[in-house]
């Protein structure tokens, strides 16, 4: 099967980053850890992670590329201690979120086992840029 560009097409120039960003958003379908996202209006959305167990060093909230990437990595357990029962999930896990053009990250914080990350709508400057013509 031939997979079909964007970029390739002539009326479509420039639009192979939402190629991209379609490829980024189905790598990020993974369940844990659970998150919401909220719309705070007017401008504003959280994202909340439930990180039970996760201290504030196991945790990172970066951006790279227009894209929200939190991962989270418990340092490992003191020898000494004997589960009889290991029912919460202690593994390693990174969590994508693709950032739309003017979407900025606000801040962070963790609160009864919860993460949650703020990010605002950030409004354009309006830039009108005239062209030079020139002859040859």
């Amino acid at each position: 099967m031939t997979k079909i560009s964007l970029g390739a097409h002539p009326y479509l120039l420039g639009f192979d980053q939402i190629e991209r960003l379609a490829e980024r958003a189905a790598k990020g379908a993974e369940g844990y850890p659970p998150y919401n996202i909220e719309h705070i209006a007017p401008d504003g959305f959280r994202i909340t992670l439930a990180v039970a167990g996760f201290a504030e060093p196991d945790l990172s909230v970066t951006t790279e590329d227009r894209q929200l990437v939190i991962r989270g990595r418990m340092a490992e357990p003191d020898g000494d201690r004997v589960f009889l029962h290991r029912g919460i999930a202690a593994r390693a896990f990174q969590r994508s979120f693709v950032l739309a053009d003017g979407v900025e990250v606000e801040a962070a914080s963790i609160e009864n086992g919860l993460l949650h990350v703020d990010l605002k709508r950030v409004q354009p400057r309006q830039i009108v840029q005239t062209i030079p013509i020139s002859r040859k």
